[in-house]
């Protein structure tokens, strides 16, 4: 019998093309995930005035956060999940079956009949159902990669699918962008031709040659992880929410209770896993020093990179475009174009380094890269809210140089790394450290910009306010807005004076009625609280970029994990003549 460390003896025979079609059918797979983790970000706008939503409303910030955040915390939490079962039951298996659920729920997001909260509601459980789809798919690419390729060429390969992993964090922008103010269901629609062409391709084509491990399903590892990783994303998610009095909610007992029991429950769940016989996450990789420190780079990579895309979509859409006279309904559209040279850069130095690794190692590439990174936060720190954009376009072009350099070295640094009989699982692993730090990140640089805000918006607010000759009463009331909603404002592109005012507009002059409820005077207002809240998270987007950095540093020299059986006749000692001797050999 094959030991659990060969390949199972019916591996089927495969063509030099099939690592080919294998990397463009995974890749096209990770694309489509990554893209509609993002295109909602910039696509709310429409989407909120397609199905009738009033953002300012009490209530509709938790349907805002579930849209955004639903699909991100859904693949956070089954990543490794269906990286073990791949594992078991076969990795092909289980992308070929996300990648048909994807498209089927891909299709169900744009069958909306509903209009407000019912469809708000209705959006958010779609989006989730297409997350376990979107989870299916990024769990096991990259492990059906690693199968498919020798080792000298695999950091190409992961790279190339890990850049368009991450690329997909981008385009979806410029697509959310240009699509959402078409028809907002075309946001959804998009995927479906892909998703269906993808399905079929990939139960045609791909085949079952990696290791299978059969082993039991580690249920209470299972449990545990998917309930306490699931409290802790929910904690964060109404955290950044108001509560009581307080701007946000850290302090309300929800938000403590699901935090605190999410994180015992996770503690629970390791030491349940050095007890089982088949464990779900294999706590015994993080031995591996190239796969530990790979991965804590890679999360605190996307801590950074998760924080600019949202920060980026709230400063164009909510301030920097109004300012230049854009229509609030036109911004999502430029705020994609806008954002372009992020990911030029990104695709440009993304596979040059991807192929460059696997001849020199991850550890420059990677290392380097979040040092550009943090670099061009620092810039970002450094220009004004209302900058010049050419300037605004060279600093994101280098931030996506840094990304793109960082991305491909360190995934094919973290795959090599991983025995072949738990790639599937390792995959997953690194892949739930990734999309939970994009979760994570939204909170993090949420409280952090609303902190800047709280401590200077309510005398912005007032001063600006009565300076156009709204009454001191109503001034003082709308200074009292809670900065959230003005953070949901700015992120829908929304201007919420004409609301907020009501009948007090009516006793204006018609001038300072126009001035205030136009295109520019909210944004102009909110811009200087919003650049103390900018300082706040790109001090924390710098320091997490150059600790990644020195993670990525102390992964150690190229490395490559190696193992197979061989048979070696013995011809002497205890064993018979003509006998063969099962040995390990390690590259």
């Amino acid at each position: 019998m094959p030991s659990a460390s060969s390949p199972p003896a019916t591996t089927p025979a495969v063509g030099p093309r099939y690592k080919w079609i294998a990397l463009s059918n995974t890749t096209l797979g990770s694309l489509l995930a990554t893209i509609n983790q993002s295109i909602m970000l910039i696509a709310l706008p429409n989407i909120f005035r397609g199905i009738g939503i009033n953002p300012l409303q009490p209530g509709n910030t938790t349907i805002l956060l579930w849209m955004m955040m639903g699909f991100m915390v859904v693949t956070g939490v089954l990543v490794v999940s269906f990286g073990r079962l791949g594992d078991m039951f076969g990795r092909v298996r289980m992308y070929n079956m996300g990648f048909a659920i994807f498209s089927v729920f891909s299709i169900l997001l744009s069958v909306v009949w509903m209009t407000g909260t019912e469809a708000g509601w209705y959006l958010v459980v779609m989006r989730i159902f297409q997350g376990v789809g979107g989870a299916m798919l990024m769990a096991n690419s990259g492990a059906i990669l690693t199968d498919a390729f020798p080792t000298h060429q695999r950091g190409l390969a992961l790279g190339l699918n890990q850049v368009a992993g991450i690329a997909g964090s981008f385009l979806g922008l410029v697509i959310g962008g240009v699509l959402g103010p078409l028809d907002w269901r075309l946001v959804f629609l998009v995927s479906v031709p892909f998703g269906v062409a993808g399905t079929i391709w990939s139960y045609l084509k791909l085949k079952e040659l990696g290791v299978r491990q059969p082993a039991r399903l580690d249920w209470w590892g299972n449990l545990t992880f998917g309930a306490g990783l699931i409290a802790v994303l929910v904690g964060i998610t109404y955290g950044i929410q108001p509560y009581g009095g307080h701007v946000m909610g850290w302090t309300s007992p929800l938000v403590l209770g699901l935090l605190i029991g999410g994180l015992a429950v996770l503690a629970v769940f390791c030491v349940v896993e050095t007890k089982v016989e088949d464990p779900m996450f294999r706590l015994s990789l993080f031995r591996i020093r190239a796969f530990t420190a790979g991965n804590l780079a890679s999360l605190l990579s996307a801590l950074g990179r998760g924080g600019l895309m949202f920060i980026l979509i709230i400063w164009l859409q909510g301030i920097y475009l109004p300012m230049h006279g854009y229509n609030f309904e036109d911004t999502p559209l430029w705020a994609g174009i806008a954002m372009l040279p992020l990911t030029v850069g990104f695709l440009l130095a993304g596979p040059v380094s991807g192929y460059l690794s696997d001849r020199f190692g991850a550890r420059p590439f990677s290392t380097g890269g979040m040092v550009i990174a943090a670099l061009s936060f620092l810039m970002l720190q450094l220009i004004p809210v209302n900058f010049t954009y050419w300037e605004f376009a060279v600093i994101l072009f280098l931030n996506g140089v840094g990304m793109g350099l960082f991305a491909s070295p360190n995934r094919a640094g973290i795959m090599n790394s991983l025995p072949p009989d738990r790639r599937g699982v390792g995959s997953g692993m690194s892949t739930t450290f990734q999309n939970s730090a994009m979760v994570l990140s939204i909170g993090i640089f949420f409280s952090l910009i609303i902190l800047g805000l709280s401590s200077s918006l309510p005398g912005h607010l007032y001063s600006g306010l009565t300076a156009q000759g709204v009454p001191a009463a109503a001034a003082t009331k709308i200074s009292h807005l809670p900065p959230t909603a003005v953070m949901f404002a700015a992120l829908l592109g929304y201007n919420p004076i004409q609301m907020l005012l009501g009948p007090v507009l009516a006793h204006l002059p018609a001038a300072h009625a126009a001035y205030l409820t136009g295109h520019s005077f909210f944004p102009s207002l909110i811009s200087a609280p919003f650049q103390a809240g900018l300082d706040i998270a790109f001090d924390f987007s710098i320091a997490a970029c150059l600790i990644a950095a020195i993670a990525s540093w102390l992964r150690g020299k190229k490395y490559v994990h190696e193992a197979q059986v061989v048979e070696v006749p013995v011809t002497s000692g205890a064993g018979d003549p003509g006998s063969a001797e099962r040995i390990s050999a390690t590259a």
